[in-house]
């Protein structure tokens, strides 16, 4: 039985809080079997943090304080609705936060952000694996997008491409 949580107060990071996001940002990593894909570092991050335009926003779920989870998310944009959407790139909750509505509070929290930004919708990707996240989306009333394959360049195939 999971012990009873504190509510969970959701505030935007700061760039006092990159270490706090990289340390989760590695907990997610090991989560999604790939411990030693992550070439963030706590310097790199913080300064996005700072810049007078951050390539992000990121908010961290915190119970009496401590840090329990966070969500990193941009805007992206439909050309079909002719409005922005918000892509949600990372959604994590500690082992021991889990079940307590951490992962709720953080999409609700960004689902009410979306509406007050006119965002025509909230999308993110989640592993094909990861049965207990898929449950959990759907549970909240998200559909899979079944039509559509994620497609990426990145490394030398992306250098390829652009030296063409």
């Amino acid at each position: 039985m999971l012990r009873p949580m504190p509510p969970t107060r959701i505030r935007p990071a700061t760039p006092d809080d990159a270490a706090t996001i990289v340390a989760l940002i590695r907990e997610l990593a090991v989560y999604e079997r790939e411990p030693d894909a992550v070439e963030l570092t706590v310097p790199q991050l913080r300064e996005q943090l700072a810049a007078s335009t951050p390539p992000f926003e990121c908010v961290l779920a915190e119970h009496d304080g401590d840090p329990v989870g966070f969500a990193l998310f941009f805007h992206n944009y439909s050309t079909w609705r002719g409005r922005p959407g918000l892509y949600l790139e990372d959604l994590y909750v500690t082992p021991a936060a889990r079940g307590a509505g951490v992962g709720k509070a953080l999409l609700q929290h960004l689902a009410q952000l979306a509406v007050q930004r006119g965002c025509a919708r909230f999308e993110w990707a989640v592993l094909d694996w990861n049965e207990p996240a898929i449950g959990f989306y759907r549970r909240l009333g998200a559909e899979p997008l079944d039509a559509w394959t994620v497609y990426r360049l990145s490394g030398e195939a992306l250098a390829r491409l652009a030296a063409r």
